[in-house]
């Protein structure tokens, strides 16, 4: 079949399963949260780049309007810029304050004008995110009693555990994280991990209970959160309890030139 009466036929039997799912009077718990900063270092105004016809953003909203747990996608941005790139395709924007130190920061700017029970994060690099780990997501926090709720995945083939820029996370067998990490944890003393003990990659997925966001973001930061420059730590030393969802394998974000023209690629060929 030619690819793109596929991914038509992919797109039509998704939106199909996500109408029958609302008809079915399911809840849709969650509103979507995408923080969207113009500045990147590695990549100056990555989130509105368009080799592909539509803002890079723009991708990640149009893959998160796929879940079926999810009522809205709002765009929150840092800059005019990103609200004019998204207009013609009717994403919902909140052009927020610049001075936010972090995303988080910024989705918890727009949450409080929501009355959902549950907020998602969904990073504004991410075009080619799966919906269905974010459905996974909401219904993995939906049926807990965490706060907040992120995922991970075992540490792909080749990937250096040691680059500070992975960051490892570690659970407990009830599958609740006991820390986040920039060093390899679990530390091998003996040379080799013991089974059952593998890496696990953080993914920068973060499903919270809104009331829990808006108080999470009004902390100051703590002592290991300064350190590690990880602000899930600050959860942590705050005696929250953040379940992880583990999943096989997952997409990566979009941090340079380069990367954005392999999705560019990937896109146009179909193969995403």
């Amino acid at each position: 079949m030619h690819l793109t009466a596929q991914r038509a036929n992919d797109s039509f039997a998704r939106q199909f399963e996500l109408e029958l799912w609302r008809y079915e009077g399911s809840a849709l718990t969650a509103t979507v949260v995408i923080p969207a900063r113009y500045g990147s270092t590695r990549f100056p105004a990555k989130i509105v780049a368009s080799s592909t016809g539509k803002p890079l953003v723009q991708h990640v909203v149009d893959q998160v309007r796929q879940c079926r747990r999810v009522r809205e996608v709002i765009v929150a941005a840092d800059d005019q810029r990103i609200v004019d790139a998204v207009a013609p395709f009717g994403t919902k924007v909140v052009l927020t304050s610049p001075s936010h130190q972090s995303g988080t920061d910024r989705i918890a700017e727009v949450a409080r004008s929501l009355d959902d029970a549950f907020v998602v994060n969904v990073q504004g690099d991410e075009p080619e995110i799966e919906p269905q780990i974010v459905d996974d997501l909401i219904e993995r926090i939906t049926a807990t009693g965490s706060e907040m709720a992120t995922a991970a995945t075992p540490f792909p083939p080749g990937a250096d555990v040691s680059n500070p820029n992975l960051v490892k996370v570690v659970l407990s067998r009830s599958g609740q994280a006991l820390y986040f990490s920039r060093s390899p944890i679990p530390y091998p003393r003996d040379g080799e991990l013991a089974e059952g003990a593998g890496y696990l990659l953080h993914l920068g997925l973060y499903a919270y209970r809104r009331d829990f966001l808006l108080g999470f973001a009004a902390w100051e930061p703590t002592p290991l959160e300064k350190t590690e420059k990880l602000e899930q730590l600050r959860a942590l030393e705050h005696g929250a309890r953040i379940d992880v969802l583990v999943v096989e394998r997952a997409t990566h974000g979009i941090d340079t030139p380069e990367q954005y023209e392999a999705f560019v690629e990937r896109y146009r060929s179909g193969k995403r």
